[in-house]
């Protein structure tokens, strides 16, 4: 079969690999369409620890075309989108809870083969059943959907909060989506990206700007969510938070960022700085959610790309053109 490689660090390839063999409580999923995401960017610079080469994609959907001979919960097929995420169930955080921080956090399309491919194996624990309604190649949304819930959980958000997002991409307007339906006064949002931040504007975001400067919210933002991992963007961020507020680092920065905080602010105002690892007890949430039409896909899904153009496809997902992009095979 076709799949996308990295081969090592920088270097991408599509390239013929083995057809996936389902073991006894995985199946085999036909890939109908697999999203890029800054986590494949990482991987790319030889970040997030993963072993190359490896075959990317851990934002995916399609239809079952094999199971193993233990699989009773799904048939050859249904058509399902895929958690990518994979814990041992046995660490102190798995047995607390916090699954997402597992000792051996793994993922299928970070450290085992994904969906940028023609066919992807999986758990079938991690296979969710999609309506008929849903098409496929759009279902690709589901798991960074499910990255935003998660986000929104710790939030833990009040109904009339006023809210900040840096970041227009997909997740920030994913987040804009979520914050809308959470009761949220005002959602306002900062973006370098003119084209990114009119989608913002006809998804109904409360004002726009490239930065907060030109917004009028001088007291701050109850909640400040990061959707960037840019060092700046956080460093402002930081200070837009108004007395006893949130700020959500929810953007993926890479290693080496460093920003600075005032400890005595944080102390004196009640300021709160958590964080967002991936997707915890949402991904079903998110399936649901999205089968009732919580995001509409021609809006967040601006360019679908044949897998053949892979290598293209991250370069033009790197460069911040468009929003989300899915390969399909």
């Amino acid at each position: 079969m076709k799949a996308a490689v990295i081969e090592s660090v920088g270097r991408a390839v599509v390239t013929e690999v083995p057809d996936p063999t389902p073991g006894p409580r995985e199946v085999v999923v036909e890939v109908a369409a697999c999203g890029l995401c800054g986590t494949d960017l990482h991987i790319l610079q030889g970040e997030f620890a993963p072993k190359l080469p490896i075959v990317p994609g851990h934002e995916f959907a399609g239809a079952v075309v094999g199971v193993g001979a233990q699989v009773t919960e799904v048939a050859v097929g249904d058509q399902v989108a895929v958690d990518p995420s994979l814990y041992c169930y046995e660490c102190r955080y798995c047995r607390t809870g916090h699954n997402n921080l597992c000792e051996r956090w793994a993922a299928i399309g970070v450290t085992t083969a994904g969906g940028a491919a023609q066919y992807a194996v999986a758990p079938v624990a991690n296979c969710v059943k999609l309506p008929e309604h849903v098409r496929t190649q759009d279902a690709a949304l589901i798991e960074p959907l499910s990255c935003a819930v998660r986000g929104y959980d710790v939030l833990q958000s009040r109904l009339g909060a006023h809210v900040l997002i840096y970041g227009s991409g997909t997740m920030g307007l994913m987040m804009l989506e979520l914050a809308k339906r959470t009761g949220a006064a005002s959602v306002d949002m900062v973006d370098l990206n003119p084209a990114r931040l009119e989608t913002a504007r006809s998804l109904g975001v409360s004002a726009s700007a490239a930065t907060p400067d030109e917004l009028d919210r001088p007291q701050g933002w109850d909640l400040v969510i990061d959707a960037t991992g840019n060092a700046a963007a956080i460093q402002d961020g930081l200070d837009r938070v108004a007395k006893a507020g949130t700020f959500l680092q929810f953007g993926v920065a890479d290693y080496a960022t460093r920003v600075q905080i005032d400890p005595y602010r944080i102390y004196n105002q009640e300021i709160t700085i958590t964080g967002s690892m991936a997707v915890l007890h949402s991904y079903e949430r998110a399936a649901e959610l999205f089968a009732n039409g919580v995001l509409d896909p021609d809006v967040f899904i601006s360019d679908r790309i044949e897998l053949a153009r892979y290598p293209q496809a991250l370069e033009q997902f790197a460069a911040g053109v468009g929003r989300k992009i899915v390969v399909v095979p």
